[in-house]
């Protein structure tokens, strides 16, 4: 598991178009690092009182503080952006596109400090902006294996190279489900702690099928085949057969396994010529499904085994 190192050139790379950022100085301090996944309203700082300053975060000037700084007579105005800047923060965002004073400016530039201004409404960007960072903060990591979206069940497919598992996410896509990410599924923990996969940018929308090459899967199958992202709920590993003695039959045990700290249940199917492997994996998600809403078949079929034998009227 990892922990990623937001830089203030990072965030603005990732969110320059949705959020509509343009660079106004500081160009030197993009390498700053975030150190905190928040955005903060400088206002009881810009008023002279800093001792609880949250300095580590992204720093946000709307039209409150813009009206303040009005009331303040030049030298006075300056001295406080001098005081922010001081403080070594990440980076200043000035919203409803407000024009800077050219002394912030100036400063920010002797500070090395970037400053950008964005169109948004203050709230609204603190909102879109705090949900980014924490994305981009979270824990992640990376599971080798295709994942795919079953009716809402996200479905991570592992197993070895040239087992199957193109064929078999395939199969999927053709009964309508979604693909989320293709042989390489990165994951990300949220602050539920769930496990939450995408796929890497470059390879979004894309399959490799073995022996017909890379296909668009968005452009063959339609926009609904295609999901960003999806929480991980079941992992199904596809095992040769003869490499699968210790499978369970009943499903009386659940396995797991672990990412991310987080247990998700484990499946392992085995895999031999004419299973219709699509099927079984769909099965598979439908089962952790009905188990979501308490039903359990095979405890059921235990139970009612036991209260038959306990009755003295076995019939098997």
């Amino acid at each position: 598991m990892q922990r990623n190192i937001v830089t203030v050139e990072r965030f603005y790379q990732a969110h320059q178009k949705d959020f509509e950022l343009k660079l106004l100085a500081g160009e030197g301090g993009l390498q700053r690092p975030i150190r905190e996944p928040s955005v903060n309203r400088p206002g009881l700082a810009l008023a002279g009182f800093t001792r609880y300053f949250a300095h580590r975060r992204v720093q946000v000037i709307g039209s409150a503080e813009t009206s303040y700084l009005k009331t303040l007579s030049p030298e006075e105005r300056q001295a406080r952006y001098e005081t922010i800047l001081s403080h070594k923060i990440p980076c200043l965002v000035l919203c409803r596109g407000i024009n800077p004073d050219p002394g912030l400016l100036q400063a920010a530039e002797k500070a090395n400090i970037a400053v950008f201004k964005t169109p948004m409404i203050t709230m609204n960007f603190i909102n879109s902006a705090t949900l980014s960072l924490e994305l981009m903060f979270a824990p992640h990591g990376t599971e080798l294996g295709s994942m795919v979206d079953i009716l809402g069940i996200g479905v991570i497919i592992k197993g070895e190279s040239g087992i199957g598992k193109s064929e078999c996410v395939l199969g999927l896509i053709e009964r309508g489900y979604s693909l989320v990410s293709d042989d390489v599924t990165r994951v990300t923990l949220s602050e539920l702690r769930e496990v939450i996969g995408t796929s890497p940018d470059l390879t979004r929308n894309f399959m490799e099928v073995r022996g017909i090459g890379i296909i668009n899967v968005q452009q063959l199958f339609g926009v609904k085949s295609v999901r960003t992202h999806k929480k991980v709920d079941l992992v199904v590993t596809l095992q040769r057969w003869e490499e699968t003695k210790d499978v369970d039959r009943l499903g009386l045990d659940q396995q797991c396994l672990e990412i991310l700290g987080v247990s998700i249940p484990h499946m392992i199917i085995p895999v031999r010529p004419a299973r219709d492997l699509s099927r079984l994996v769909e099965v598979a998600a439908f089962y952790v499904k009905m188990k979501t809403f308490g039903l359990n078949p095979a405890q059921d079929l235990d139970a009612q085994i036991l209260a038959s034998m306990a009755s003295g009227n076995s019939k098997l």
